[in-house]
């Protein structure tokens, strides 16, 4: 994108009654910011669900004064812009009908990734959600995800924190302008997020941290991402709405269940129970279900080790699958006497390490 383009598509994101919406439906008419501005009325007209109101209002001169001082706050500080239409734009997000026209970005993002999840949940986490996060994150990690979430307090800013101490690449999608951060007592993560991943708004400098702006920036977190996971929430939270934006846009949600007299269980067991998601109890249920090809990525990152230790659990597995040789995984739970919700979490585990394999059929066999 030039710097002539990014200019008129700045100017028409700041006429007033022209939002995400109306302006892909200007562009995509006019071919670009500028037409739309040197384009009749006449013209103008003749695009559906544009009126005479947005029509005057295009002629307010104001709007690239503004667009000029952002243009300047963008280059000094280095920030990079992703248009709607171009083919770094997150792919996910471009389908989405009211995804942001233009995205800004700080540090060194991989939008092109295509396990993209978003981590979200209450701002009072507890022992259990920190737990369930850090082991969840620590066994998908061999699948190299990216972990989107909102840099808010509680399960998102602990969310990132596990992602960055596995290495994996992470992205807090903010609801203010990059040139402040919110809350100011994460400020000291930002460096470290910016070596592998960063940050993304739709948000100008001029932008204040204010309460629509949260609702907003949700549907960046929902839309991006293959699967929203709520960790914990009371029974209402911002992250139900993530959750709901996400089934509106036809992703997979995942809620972690919880006992029904915890307080940041109520949001997630009701999601359940309503049928808005998907259970969540261990790493692989979502291996399972967003049918990530484990075997083929974990021979990339995982070589068997000579010595592998494995607990008395997986070492009862493995001695029945050396005798019993490929075998289901409901049998394996039968013959071994483990319940079936522990057994996809214990072979889960037993490929990471890599000594068994996964075959159609949900079989397994002994590396």
């Amino acid at each position: 994108m030039t710097q002539s383009e990014l200019y008129h598509t700045l100017a028409l994101m700041q006429v007033e009654g022209v939002g995400d919406v109306i302006a892909k439906k200007l562009l995509q008419h006019c071919g670009n910011a500028a037409e739309v501005f040197a384009s009749k009325k006449s013209q103008l007209q003749k695009i559906d669900g544009i009126g005479s109101v947005v029509i005057k209002n295009l002629q307010d001169k104001s709007v690239f004064a503004k667009a000029e001082a952002e243009l300047q706050f963008i280059a000094q500080e280095n920030i990079s812009t992703t248009y709607f239409q171009d083919e770094n734009y997150p792919e996910r997000l471009k389908h989405c009908y009211d995804s942001p026209v233009l995205l800004f970005q700080a540090g060194n993002l991989d939008l092109q990734n295509k396990r993209i999840i978003s981590i979200v949940g209450t701002r009072q986490i507890t022992t259990y959600g920190m737990e369930f996060t850090k082991k969840l994150i620590e066994e998908i990690s061999p699948l190299n995800p990216i972990i989107v979430s909102g840099f808010a307090y509680g399960v998102d800013i602990y969310a990132h924190q596990m992602a960055m101490d596995c290495g994996l690449q992470t992205i807090g999608v903010l609801a203010h302008g990059l040139n402040q951060i919110y809350p100011k007592t994460h400020k000291k993560y930002m460096a470290k997020m910016e070596q592998n991943g960063g940050f993304l708004t739709e948000f100008w400098s001029t932008s204040k941290p204010d309460k629509e702006n949260f609702i907003k920036r949700n549907r960046i977190v929902a839309g991006i991402s293959e699967a929203t996971i709520v960790i914990e929430s009371a029974e209402r939270g911002g992250s139900l709405v993530t959750a709901n934006l996400a089934n509106d846009y036809n992703r997979d949600v995942f809620a972690v269940p919880g006992r029904t007299t915890d307080k940041y269980s109520q949001g997630c067991n009701n999601l359940i129970k309503t049928q808005r998601s998907n259970l969540l109890t261990s790493a692989a249920d979502l291996v399972y279900i967003l049918n990530w090809e484990l075997q083929r990525e974990s021979q990339k990152v995982i070589q068997k080790q000579l010595f592998v230790t494995l607990t008395d659990e997986e070492q009862i597995i493995y001695d029945y699958l050396q005798k019993a040789g490929k075998e289901m995984m409901d049998i394996i739970a039968l013959e071994c006497d483990f319940p079936i919700y522990r057994i996809s979490s214990i072979l889960l585990n037993m490929e990471l390490k890599g000594v068994i394999r996964p075959l159609p059929g949900k079989m397994f066999e002994v590396v």
